[in-house]
């Protein structure tokens, strides 16, 4: 069973959740799905989008999709965007999933949209949820990897050596046990997803990846060293080049995934080809979490625009996964 926790339903979560999952279902999909979230809330929407899902509550056998609230209370109707409420309410369901995937209760956990300022101005301390899952697993040893194909079928996969660290902060936060945990991570993620080979490329930190120390020498001091230590472990891995033509380099076919140094040096390429259907994926947590690869989206919440295709493809990747693990 996948568990789905429902994000903050002031935005768009709850909207792309139930039309990924119709989506699924009509195209055969026979997964069992748990969504952790507002049963009355999702139940109303179901039916104000037309979309006729077998919904029902947790003890339903019958139920297609069940739904589980481990709050007492169902959420008020009516919630200004980035409510306290909603908030405190989100990080609950995303305790619940992760909770029950470290019970093996659940195969994979696909998470829905949070906003980071609302749960902190909610009074929880909160940077974002794949530190919160990685701290309720006890594991530090986490990698975020984005992934999505463009509309020829290329793939892009960047993991990330550093996430949500400030630009003047970023050479000092990063290490050569970051970027090697990146590299090896990495590696890994192509033998679960099952391609041929994991030919990983490690991106430089500084422009032309330093020009040999000119331009800044993490390359020297930081990064080599981590490839270095990857070759010896027997991983096939090259690097440190600059970004501007390792990606180019990526699409002609010479590697599988990227490593890259911080987050909009990966996620701009990564959106520029894959901006509706790009997939977060955590890497090193004891259990499966994918996400789609957008916010909240408050502007456009409860008017039926926001496009699933980015969940639904957090969706099918996270039942891949779980697929795959089953048949170890």
């Amino acid at each position: 069973m996948i568990g789905i926790s429902l994000g903050d339903v002031t935005g768009v979560g709850p909207e792309v959740t139930l039309k990924a999952l119709a989506a699924l279902r009509a195209a055969g999909d026979a997964n069992r799905y748990l969504v952790l979230g507002d049963a009355a809330r999702l139940l109303a929407l179901n039916q104000q989008l037309g979309l006729g899902l077998p919904l029902g509550s947790y003890g339903e056998a019958e139920a297609g999709i069940r739904i589980f609230n481990p709050l007492e209370e169902s959420l008020p109707v009516e919630l200004k965007p980035g409510s306290p409420a909603a908030a405190q309410a989100a990080v609950a369901w995303l305790k619940e999933g992760g909770r029950r995937c470290l019970s093996q209760e659940l195969d994979a956990l696909v998470t829905a949209p949070v906003n980071k300022e609302s749960i902190i101005r909610s009074g929880q301390p909160f940077i974002g949820q794949t530190e919160y899952l990685s701290q309720l697993a006890g594991t530090e040893q986490t990698v975020m990897m984005l992934l999505g194909a463009d509309d020829r079928g290329r793939w892009l996969r960047v993991a990330l050596a550093t996430t949500h660290v400030p630009i003047k902060l970023l050479a000092a936060q990063l290490t050569t046990a970051k970027v090697q945990l990146a590299i090896e991570l990495a590696a890994q993620a192509c033998r679960d997803l099952g391609l041929n080979q994991e030919r990983v490329g490690v991106c430089g930190l500084n422009p032309h990846a330093g020009e040999g120390g000119e331009f800044g020498d993490e390359e020297i001091t930081l990064i080599r060293p981590a490839v270095e230590a990857a070759l010896k472990n027997g991983l096939q891995v090259a690097g440190p080049f600059g970004a501007d033509t390792l990606f180019h380099h990526v699409f002609n076919g010479d590697y599988e995934v990227v490593v890259a140094m911080y987050h909009d040096q990966g996620l701009v390429p990564l959106k520029m080809v894959a901006f509706d259907t790009g997939v977060n994926w955590t890497l090193g947590l004891p259990f499966i979490r994918t996400s789609p690869d957008h916010g909240t989206a408050y502007n456009i919440a409860g008017q039926n625009k926001a496009n699933p295709s980015s969940m639904m493809a957090a969706l099918r990747l996270a039942a891949q996964l779980a697929d795959k693990k089953r048949n170890l």
